[in-house]
Protein backbone atom coordinates (compact mmCIF):
# COMPACT_ATOMS: atom_id res chain seq x y z
CA UNK A 1 0.00 0.00 0.00
CA UNK A 2 0.59 3.83 -0.73
CA UNK A 3 2.06 5.46 2.39
CA UNK A 4 -1.41 6.97 3.11
CA UNK A 5 -3.68 5.07 1.12
CA UNK A 6 -4.15 8.01 -1.21
CA UNK A 7 -3.01 6.61 -4.89
CA UNK A 8 -5.27 7.93 -7.29
CA UNK A 9 -7.18 10.13 -5.10
CA UNK A 10 -7.97 12.32 -8.36
CA UNK A 11 -9.74 9.77 -9.74
CA UNK A 12 -13.28 11.25 -8.77
CA UNK A 13 -12.47 14.56 -10.07
CA UNK A 14 -10.78 13.55 -13.37
CA UNK A 15 -11.83 10.27 -13.98
CA UNK A 16 -10.00 6.74 -13.82
CA UNK A 17 -8.83 6.83 -17.69
CA UNK A 18 -5.36 8.68 -16.88
CA UNK A 19 -4.15 6.37 -13.99
CA UNK A 20 -1.37 4.42 -15.03
CA UNK A 21 -0.31 7.30 -17.50
CA UNK A 22 3.65 8.26 -17.53
CA UNK A 23 4.91 11.70 -16.58
CA UNK A 24 8.03 13.12 -17.88
CA UNK A 25 8.54 15.79 -14.43
CA UNK A 26 11.66 18.05 -14.99
CA UNK A 27 13.43 19.19 -11.80
CA UNK A 28 12.01 16.21 -9.59
CA UNK A 29 14.68 17.18 -6.91
CA UNK A 30 13.89 21.06 -6.80
CA UNK A 31 11.19 22.33 -3.95
CA UNK A 32 8.30 22.73 -6.58
CA UNK A 33 9.07 19.56 -8.48
CA UNK A 34 9.36 17.25 -4.94
CA UNK A 35 6.23 18.26 -4.08
CA UNK A 36 4.87 17.82 -7.63
CA UNK A 37 6.24 13.88 -7.57
CA UNK A 38 4.48 13.02 -4.18
CA UNK A 39 1.07 14.55 -5.58
CA UNK A 40 2.12 12.53 -8.78
CA UNK A 41 2.16 9.39 -7.24
CA UNK A 42 -0.26 9.67 -5.06
CA UNK A 43 -2.14 10.82 -8.10
CA UNK A 44 -1.80 7.24 -9.52
CA UNK A 45 0.77 8.17 -12.21
CA UNK A 46 3.96 6.81 -13.35
CA UNK A 47 6.27 9.60 -12.39
CA UNK A 48 9.84 9.52 -14.87
CA UNK A 49 12.27 12.37 -12.90
CA UNK A 50 14.91 14.32 -14.71
CA UNK A 51 17.99 15.26 -13.01
CA UNK A 52 21.02 16.59 -13.45
CA UNK A 53 23.43 14.04 -11.15
CA UNK A 54 22.41 10.31 -10.57
CA UNK A 55 23.59 11.46 -6.91
CA UNK A 56 20.37 12.88 -6.16
CA UNK A 57 18.37 9.64 -7.03
CA UNK A 58 18.62 8.71 -3.27
CA UNK A 59 18.28 12.87 -2.35
CA UNK A 60 14.59 12.53 -4.26
CA UNK A 61 13.88 8.97 -2.67
CA UNK A 62 14.48 9.75 0.62
CA UNK A 63 12.46 13.10 0.76
CA UNK A 64 9.33 11.53 -1.14
CA UNK A 65 9.40 8.90 1.73
CA UNK A 66 8.73 6.44 -0.52
CA UNK A 67 7.36 3.03 0.13
CA UNK A 68 8.31 -0.29 -1.56
CA UNK A 69 5.32 0.21 -3.77
CA UNK A 70 6.00 3.71 -5.08
CA UNK A 71 9.60 3.04 -6.02
CA UNK A 72 8.01 0.63 -8.85
CA UNK A 73 6.33 3.92 -10.49
CA UNK A 74 9.44 6.27 -9.99
CA UNK A 75 12.06 6.20 -12.15
CA UNK A 76 14.93 9.00 -13.04
CA UNK A 77 16.96 10.20 -15.84
CA UNK A 78 19.97 12.43 -16.32
CA UNK A 79 19.87 15.61 -18.07
CA UNK A 80 20.65 19.01 -18.71
CA UNK A 81 18.45 22.17 -19.89
CA UNK A 82 21.98 23.24 -21.50
CA UNK A 83 22.48 20.33 -23.67
CA UNK A 84 20.47 18.57 -26.29
CA UNK A 85 22.00 15.08 -25.20
CA UNK A 86 18.75 12.42 -24.03
CA UNK A 87 16.04 14.37 -24.13
CA UNK A 88 14.24 12.33 -26.80
CA UNK A 89 14.77 9.35 -25.41
CA UNK A 90 13.46 10.38 -21.85
CA UNK A 91 10.29 12.04 -23.41
CA UNK A 92 9.64 8.72 -25.44
CA UNK A 93 6.91 6.43 -23.75
CA UNK A 94 5.47 9.37 -21.41
CA UNK A 95 1.92 10.57 -21.75
CA UNK A 96 2.42 13.79 -20.53
CA UNK A 97 5.44 16.63 -19.35
CA UNK A 98 5.44 18.53 -16.78
CA UNK A 99 8.37 21.11 -17.32
CA UNK A 100 9.23 22.47 -14.10
CA UNK A 101 13.21 23.04 -14.04
CA UNK A 102 14.65 26.70 -14.10
CA UNK A 103 17.40 28.71 -12.70
CA UNK A 104 15.78 30.41 -9.39
CA UNK A 105 18.17 33.17 -7.55
CA UNK A 106 17.10 36.09 -6.49
CA UNK A 107 20.57 37.40 -7.07
CA UNK A 108 21.44 38.73 -10.10
CA UNK A 109 24.14 36.63 -12.24
CA UNK A 110 27.52 37.92 -13.45
CA UNK A 111 26.45 37.18 -16.88
CA UNK A 112 22.86 37.20 -17.23
CA UNK A 113 23.10 34.26 -19.86
CA UNK A 114 24.01 32.23 -17.05
CA UNK A 115 19.93 32.02 -16.02
CA UNK A 116 18.28 33.07 -18.94
CA UNK A 117 19.83 30.68 -21.54
CA UNK A 118 19.01 27.62 -19.67
CA UNK A 119 15.67 28.89 -18.88
CA UNK A 120 14.85 29.82 -22.60
CA UNK A 121 16.67 27.63 -24.19
CA UNK A 122 15.95 24.70 -21.97
CA UNK A 123 12.52 25.41 -22.09
CA UNK A 124 12.60 25.14 -26.41
CA UNK A 125 14.32 21.93 -25.67
CA UNK A 126 11.61 20.32 -23.97
CA UNK A 127 8.61 21.20 -26.65
CA UNK A 128 10.81 19.86 -29.05
CA UNK A 129 11.33 16.62 -27.31
CA UNK A 130 7.64 16.78 -25.84
CA UNK A 131 6.72 17.64 -29.76
CA UNK A 132 8.22 14.49 -31.29
CA UNK A 133 7.29 12.38 -29.17
CA UNK A 134 3.45 13.10 -30.12
CA UNK A 135 2.81 13.76 -26.44
CA UNK A 136 -0.55 15.42 -26.06
CA UNK A 137 0.17 18.37 -23.16
CA UNK A 138 3.28 20.05 -21.41
CA UNK A 139 2.30 21.86 -18.38
CA UNK A 140 5.14 24.61 -17.59
CA UNK A 141 5.95 26.05 -14.34
CA UNK A 142 5.59 29.80 -15.14
CA UNK A 143 5.51 32.79 -12.52
CA UNK A 144 3.52 35.63 -11.93
CA UNK A 145 6.70 38.00 -12.55
CA UNK A 146 6.15 37.60 -16.22
CA UNK A 147 2.67 39.13 -15.80
CA UNK A 148 3.05 42.02 -13.17
CA UNK A 149 6.86 42.91 -12.62
CA UNK A 150 6.71 46.31 -14.79
CA UNK A 151 3.92 47.55 -12.72
CA UNK A 152 3.68 49.13 -9.43
CA UNK A 153 -0.02 49.13 -7.94
CA UNK A 154 -3.73 47.93 -8.88
CA UNK A 155 -4.41 44.34 -9.93
CA UNK A 156 -2.55 41.70 -13.03
CA UNK A 157 -4.43 39.22 -14.27
CA UNK A 158 -3.40 35.79 -16.99
CA UNK A 159 -3.38 38.59 -19.85
CA UNK A 160 -1.06 40.84 -18.26
CA UNK A 161 3.01 40.31 -19.82
CA UNK A 162 5.90 41.83 -18.41
CA UNK A 163 7.52 44.44 -20.27
CA UNK A 164 11.35 42.99 -20.30
CA UNK A 165 12.60 46.84 -21.06
CA UNK A 166 11.40 47.58 -17.62
CA UNK A 167 14.33 49.62 -15.70
CA UNK A 168 16.61 47.63 -13.44
CA UNK A 169 14.39 44.32 -13.99
CA UNK A 170 16.08 41.45 -12.26
CA UNK A 171 17.83 38.43 -14.48
CA UNK A 172 15.41 36.40 -12.62
CA UNK A 173 12.03 37.80 -14.08
CA UNK A 174 13.68 38.33 -17.44
CA UNK A 175 14.45 34.62 -17.79
CA UNK A 176 10.90 33.25 -16.29
CA UNK A 177 9.12 36.23 -18.95
CA UNK A 178 11.52 35.21 -21.63
CA UNK A 179 10.80 31.42 -21.22
CA UNK A 180 7.22 31.91 -21.24
CA UNK A 181 6.99 33.96 -24.22
CA UNK A 182 9.38 31.52 -26.19
CA UNK A 183 6.95 28.53 -25.09
CA UNK A 184 3.73 30.14 -26.31
CA UNK A 185 5.56 31.59 -29.51
CA UNK A 186 6.66 27.60 -30.15
CA UNK A 187 3.70 26.54 -29.93
CA UNK A 188 1.65 29.25 -31.72
CA UNK A 189 3.92 28.56 -34.60
CA UNK A 190 4.14 24.91 -35.02
CA UNK A 191 -0.26 25.12 -35.00
CA UNK A 192 0.31 27.06 -38.11
CA UNK A 193 3.11 25.14 -39.97
CA UNK A 194 3.56 21.80 -38.14
CA UNK A 195 4.20 18.50 -39.82
CA UNK A 196 0.78 16.66 -40.18
CA UNK A 197 2.65 13.48 -38.66
CA UNK A 198 3.61 15.63 -35.16
CA UNK A 199 0.55 16.93 -33.02
CA UNK A 200 1.08 20.22 -31.49
CA UNK A 201 1.03 19.57 -27.43
CA UNK A 202 -1.57 21.89 -25.98
CA UNK A 203 0.35 23.54 -23.25
CA UNK A 204 -0.82 25.07 -19.98
CA UNK A 205 1.03 27.25 -17.81
CA UNK A 206 0.84 27.44 -14.13
CA UNK A 207 2.24 30.57 -12.64
CA UNK A 208 2.85 30.70 -8.95
CA UNK A 209 3.28 33.60 -6.75
CA UNK A 210 5.85 33.45 -4.12
CA UNK A 211 6.27 30.23 -2.98
CA UNK A 212 6.59 28.82 0.56
CA UNK A 213 4.91 25.75 2.22
CA UNK A 214 7.05 22.82 4.28
CA UNK A 215 9.77 21.33 2.29
CA UNK A 216 9.59 17.76 1.38
CA UNK A 217 13.33 16.31 2.89
CA UNK A 218 15.13 18.55 4.71
CA UNK A 219 16.70 21.01 2.37
CA UNK A 220 15.86 24.28 2.70
CA UNK A 221 18.07 25.76 0.70
CA UNK A 222 15.56 27.22 -1.66
CA UNK A 223 15.35 31.11 -2.26
CA UNK A 224 12.23 31.29 -0.21
CA UNK A 225 12.75 28.60 2.59
CA UNK A 226 16.24 30.15 2.34
CA UNK A 227 14.88 33.47 3.31
CA UNK A 228 12.42 32.93 6.02
CA UNK A 229 15.59 30.88 7.81
CA UNK A 230 17.47 33.82 7.78
CA UNK A 231 14.17 35.79 9.06
CA UNK A 232 13.62 33.15 12.04
CA UNK A 233 17.62 33.41 12.88
CA UNK A 234 17.26 37.91 13.05
CA UNK A 235 19.61 38.42 10.34
CA UNK A 236 17.08 40.33 8.38
CA UNK A 237 17.02 43.43 10.30
CA UNK A 238 14.97 44.65 7.73
CA UNK A 239 12.87 43.72 4.70
CA UNK A 240 12.46 45.31 0.98
CA UNK A 241 8.94 47.07 0.88
CA UNK A 242 7.04 45.55 -1.94
CA UNK A 243 4.33 43.63 -1.81
CA UNK A 244 2.10 40.95 -4.10
CA UNK A 245 0.83 37.65 -3.88
CA UNK A 246 2.16 34.47 -2.35
CA UNK A 247 1.02 30.63 -2.34
CA UNK A 248 1.70 27.74 -0.58
CA UNK A 249 3.49 24.81 -2.29
CA UNK A 250 0.92 22.32 -1.82
CA UNK A 251 -1.37 24.16 -3.61
CA UNK A 252 1.15 25.03 -6.01
CA UNK A 253 1.87 21.00 -6.71
CA UNK A 254 -1.88 19.96 -6.82
CA UNK A 255 -3.01 22.25 -9.68
CA UNK A 256 0.04 21.41 -11.57
CA UNK A 257 -1.41 17.94 -11.42
CA UNK A 258 -4.97 18.90 -12.05
CA UNK A 259 -3.72 20.78 -15.34
CA UNK A 260 -1.98 18.09 -16.91
CA UNK A 261 -5.75 16.39 -17.44
CA UNK A 262 -8.12 18.79 -17.16
CA UNK A 263 -9.46 19.71 -20.82
CA UNK A 264 -10.81 23.42 -19.90
CA UNK A 265 -6.92 24.13 -18.73
CA UNK A 266 -5.65 23.75 -22.31
CA UNK A 267 -3.90 26.68 -24.14
CA UNK A 268 -4.37 28.86 -20.51
CA UNK A 269 -2.10 30.62 -18.08
CA UNK A 270 -3.39 30.29 -14.48
CA UNK A 271 -1.92 32.76 -11.95
CA UNK A 272 -1.82 30.28 -8.52
CA UNK A 273 -1.86 32.72 -5.14
CA UNK A 274 -3.97 34.53 -2.95
CA UNK A 275 -5.43 37.71 -4.19
CA UNK A 276 -4.22 39.77 -1.92
CA UNK A 277 -0.59 41.70 -1.64
CA UNK A 278 1.84 40.20 1.12
CA UNK A 279 4.62 41.81 2.40
CA UNK A 280 7.85 40.34 3.64
CA UNK A 281 7.27 42.64 6.64
CA UNK A 282 3.93 41.27 6.84
CA UNK A 283 5.69 37.65 7.14
CA UNK A 284 7.32 38.76 10.05
CA UNK A 285 4.58 40.61 11.77
CA UNK A 286 2.78 36.71 11.33
CA UNK A 287 5.63 34.96 12.74
CA UNK A 288 6.10 37.57 15.76
CA UNK A 289 2.93 36.82 16.32
CA UNK A 290 3.39 33.64 16.86
CA UNK A 291 5.82 33.69 19.52
CA UNK A 292 8.76 34.03 16.99
CA UNK A 293 11.92 36.59 18.13
CA UNK A 294 14.13 36.46 15.06
CA UNK A 295 11.96 38.31 12.49
CA UNK A 296 11.47 41.99 12.59
CA UNK A 297 9.08 44.15 10.56
CA UNK A 298 10.74 46.58 9.87
CA UNK A 299 10.84 47.98 6.18
CA UNK A 300 14.08 49.17 4.48
CA UNK A 301 14.11 52.21 2.92
CA UNK A 302 14.09 52.17 -1.23
CA UNK A 303 17.13 54.07 -1.37
CA UNK A 304 19.11 51.77 0.70
CA UNK A 305 18.12 48.45 -1.50
CA UNK A 306 19.26 51.04 -4.32
CA UNK A 307 22.80 51.36 -2.87
CA UNK A 308 23.10 48.48 -2.11
CA UNK A 309 22.62 46.97 -5.38
CA UNK A 310 25.62 48.91 -6.10
CA UNK A 311 27.94 45.99 -5.29
CA UNK A 312 25.39 43.26 -4.15
CA UNK A 313 23.98 41.10 -6.18
CA UNK A 314 21.04 39.93 -4.45
CA UNK A 315 20.27 43.33 -3.55
CA UNK A 316 20.49 44.41 -6.92
CA UNK A 317 18.00 41.33 -7.79
CA UNK A 318 15.31 43.31 -5.67
CA UNK A 319 15.34 46.80 -6.88
CA UNK A 320 12.55 46.25 -9.74
CA UNK A 321 10.36 45.25 -7.06
CA UNK A 322 10.41 48.06 -4.37
CA UNK A 323 7.19 50.23 -3.84
CA UNK A 324 5.31 47.27 -6.04
CA UNK A 325 1.99 47.32 -4.16
CA UNK A 326 -0.13 44.58 -6.51
CA UNK A 327 -3.02 42.22 -5.82
CA UNK A 328 -3.81 39.49 -8.67
CA UNK A 329 -7.09 38.45 -10.44
CA UNK A 330 -7.16 34.70 -9.63
CA UNK A 331 -10.98 33.94 -10.21
CA UNK A 332 -9.91 32.02 -13.71
CA UNK A 333 -8.19 29.36 -11.64
CA UNK A 334 -10.02 29.42 -8.93
CA UNK A 335 -13.23 28.68 -11.49
CA UNK A 336 -12.10 26.10 -13.29
CA UNK A 337 -9.80 24.16 -11.47
CA UNK A 338 -12.49 24.46 -8.19
CA UNK A 339 -9.73 25.86 -5.75
CA UNK A 340 -9.82 27.86 -2.86
CA UNK A 341 -6.29 29.13 -2.06
CA UNK A 342 -4.86 27.94 1.40
CA UNK A 343 -4.27 30.79 4.18
CA UNK A 344 -1.19 31.95 3.91
CA UNK A 345 -0.82 32.47 7.66
CA UNK A 346 -0.77 28.92 7.75
CA UNK A 347 1.33 28.31 5.07
CA UNK A 348 4.20 30.45 7.04
CA UNK A 349 3.53 28.99 10.27
CA UNK A 350 3.72 25.46 8.86
CA UNK A 351 6.72 26.85 6.68
CA UNK A 352 8.44 27.90 10.04
CA UNK A 353 7.76 24.62 12.13
CA UNK A 354 9.27 23.06 9.57
CA UNK A 355 12.33 24.80 9.47
CA UNK A 356 12.83 24.93 13.11
CA UNK A 357 12.69 20.95 13.21
CA UNK A 358 15.46 20.68 10.39
CA UNK A 359 17.89 23.01 11.94
CA UNK A 360 17.29 21.47 15.48
CA UNK A 361 18.18 18.17 13.45
CA UNK A 362 21.01 19.55 12.16
CA UNK A 363 22.66 20.88 15.11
Amino acid sequence: MPRDGTRGKYVQFLGSDFLSKTVLLTGISGYIGLHCARELLDAGFEVRGTIRDSKKVSVVQNALTLTDEELKHLSFVVLDLTSDNGWDEAVQGCDYVMHVASPFRIANPKIESDMIGPAVEGTERVLRATQRANVKRIVITGSIVSMMASLRHGRFGPNDWTDVTYPDLSTYVKSKTLAERTAWDWVNSHKISHNNDLIVPELVVIAPGAVFGPPLGRDISCESLSLLTKMLNGKIPMAPDFAFPMVDVRDVAKLHVKALILAEAAGERFIVAGVDPISFSDVAQILLNAGYKGPSNKKAPGWMIRLMGLFDREAKGMVSFLGMHLSADNSKTQQIFSWTPMPFEQSILESARAIKKILEKTQ
